[in-house]
């Protein structure tokens, strides 16, 4: 089969990826209302998780009232209409959505729906730490993370969302960077173990900076992983923010020191 039409196909890797991080993310905001998404493909069909999952990210009601209560399918399209017009009056834009494409369940446009949600809201709105306001501006949302993760972690050529996160070693340098001595030996993590580095990773963010694991460390170091999902659980990082108690633990040698980066010379502590 020729790459195009493997990629193209309902079960390409990537999609699957792409469906289980999208609907984690979600449950993730929804856990607040006690509301949860089984699939993505489905439950958004009725309006009310959809209705739900807007509130909580845009801390707004809907602007007009809608059927607590859809169960015919004119009141399903009538409950998604209203939330896809709360976004077009946030000036969030959508490209070939209808209702109808959500109450159908067409899933590739929902997963389009959601990506646009994530974008505006993990990604583009908020300041973060260290960034001014134009800088936001004047950047894609994609540049913006890159960005944020290059200054953090200016010793890693990192430049995509993708293979540079596919040996888990990435994953500890990040970690550590944003909480000093959470993941002090990343650089002697074995990279032929990139399952082992990225749950290590990772559950350290979870559990020590409020990260979750919308991907799953498996997911996360696929081949053929895409770069929305890893954007995704990485756009969680910026907020970041370390709990009490955290195990931090000094580096592997602290003696020592390198420099990294051309020109303008940047220093980090093994």
């Amino acid at each position: 089969m020729p790459v195009t039409e493997k990629d193209l196909a309902e079960d390409a890797p990537w999609k699957k990826i792409q469906q289980n991080t999208f609907t984690r993310w979600c449950n993730e905001h929804l856990k607040c209302v006690n509301k949860r998404i089984g699939n993505l493909q489905t439950d958004l069909s009725d309006g009310l998780r959809l209705i739900a999952l807007l509130e909580v990210l845009s801390q707004k009601r809907m602007y007009r009232k809608y059927h607590q209560r859809p169960t015919f399918r004119q009141m399903q399209l009538e409950n998604v209409s209203v939330a896809l017009e709360f976004l077009d009056r946030e000036n969030i834009k959508l490209v070939s959505i209808d209702s109808k494409a959500i109450v159908d369940g067409n899933l590739k446009l929902i997963l389009g729906l959601v990506w646009t949600l994530i974008l505006h809201y993990s990604i583009s709105m908020p300041v973060w730490e260290d960034e001014g306001d134009d800088d936001a501006k004047k950047q894609t949302p994609k540049q913006r993370l890159l960005g944020w993760i290059q200054n953090k972690i200016p010793y890693l050529p990192i430049t995509n969302f993708n293979q540079n996160w596919q040996d888990g070693k990435a994953l500890g340098a990040l970690v550590d960077s944003c909480a000093p001595g959470l993941c002090p030996d990343w650089e002697s993590w074995d990279p032929r173990k990139p399952v082992d580095n990225a749950r290590e990773a990772m559950q350290q963010a979870d559990d020590w900076l409020g990260v979750p694991q919308v991907i799953t460390p498996e997911e996360i170091i696929h081949p053929d992983v895409d770069e929305h999902s890893v954007m995704t659980y990485l756009s969680q990082f910026p907020k970041a923010k370390l709990k009490p108690g955290a195990p931090l633990k000094p580096k592997l040698n602290p003696k020592k020191a390198r420099a990294y980066g051309r020109g303008k010379q940047q220093s980090c502590w093994i």
